[in-house]
């Protein structure tokens, strides 16, 4: 593989450390950044998902503190990604996101989660069917912030005037939707369309059958996708329990990360360096060419800089197939 180290844009956690909790320590963010360096990344957006807005800026705050803390481990750190707490209540839309804290979005709020991250706030996730969505999103990308389309139900309008704002990306288009839709108009289909956003999609086998995954890819122009992970404390640890914010998370030897029960998963434990190895694998893509789209072209997307690694040399922790869920 290249030199350059991967970036994902969409990690809630890593090695058995939840970003979501409060009262991270100096070691476990430590051990996070160590691990995802161990996997060959470079840089992270640290993704925090919905929940009321003192909560996060509570922990955006505390992320900051550690960062400052441990420059060295800090490195990685080249953002944040806000999924929530302005998505789609409505059950199958929102995924595992709570739906209490969800709300239209604020930019009251938004500089309060900024000031709080010491405008380290890069990638904003949200459902554009929200009243004043479309203001917001042009207010926020003024400021240089990305902004992506996710856990939505938006209409043909709703989505066109989100693009016309300024959103440019699909958060795990695929994904965060429910079991069943309409076979023709639905919300896949309706951000699918749009070749000027770009497409952003997990590659673990699991979120998106490889078959699924193919046509998506292939439905999408040149330059027009994006893989992430949307790790969360699971991955690149042994199979168990762990959190995702105020949900206990089960992970299975079949390497799934599942809701309470089994209903639906709650997250990834792809890691990013057997990411770029299934992108490939499922996508008949080189090495190299998968490995640009999780280093270079990522990016170039969102305007970061990555520092030059050597190639790692570590192999991912989880099975080389992951099971379908019970």
């Amino acid at each position: 593989m290249p030199p350059d180290g991967l970036f994902d844009f969409q990690v809630n956690g890593f090695a058995g450390v939840d970003f979501q909790t409060d009262g991270l320590s100096r070691t476990e963010f430590e051990t996070a950044v160590a691990a995802l360096r161990r996997h060959g990344t470079a840089g992270i957006f640290a993704t925090f998902i919905t929940d009321e807005v003192d909560a996060l800026c509570r922990r955006l705050a505390a992320f900051e503190e550690l960062c400052a803390a441990s420059p060295a481990a800090a490195t990685t750190i080249l953002g944040y990604h806000l999924e929530g707490p302005w998505l789609c209540p409505t059950s199958g839309y929102r995924g595992a996101h709570p739906p209490g804290p969800m709300r239209a979005p604020s930019l009251t709020d938004f500089n309060r989660l900024q000031l709080a991250a010491n405008r380290h706030i890069r990638l904003v996730t949200l459902a554009p069917e929200w009243p004043g969505a479309s203001e917001f999103i042009a207010a926020v990308t003024a400021t240089g912030v990305h902004v992506a389309l996710g856990h939505t139900n938006a209409t043909d309008r709703q989505v066109d005037d989100a693009i016309r704002a300024g959103a440019r990306f699909c958060t795990h288009l695929g994904n965060g939707c429910p079991l069943e839709l309409p076979r023709h108009d639905n919300i896949i289909q309706r951000l699918l369309a749009r070749d000027e956003l770009i497409a952003c999609f997990i590659p673990d086998g699991i979120h998106l059958p490889p078959f699924v995954l193919r046509n998506l890819f292939r439905a999408k122009p040149a330059g027009r996708a994006l893989f992430t992970t949307d790790a969360m404390a699971g991955a690149g640890a042994p199979p168990g329990r762990y959190t995702l914010g105020k949900l206990a998370i089960e992970v299975g030897h079949d390497g799934v990360a599942r809701q309470p029960g089994g209903q639906g998963f709650a997250g990834s434990t792809l890691t990013p360096d057997e990411g770029v190895r299934r992108t490939a694998a499922y996508l008949g893509l080189t090495l190299e060419a998968a490995h640009t789209l999780w280093s270079t072209a990522a990016a170039e997307a969102f305007g970061v800089t990555l520092p030059r690694r050597e190639r790692p040399s570590s192999v991912s922790t989880i099975p080389a197939r992951i099971g379908p869920p019970d």
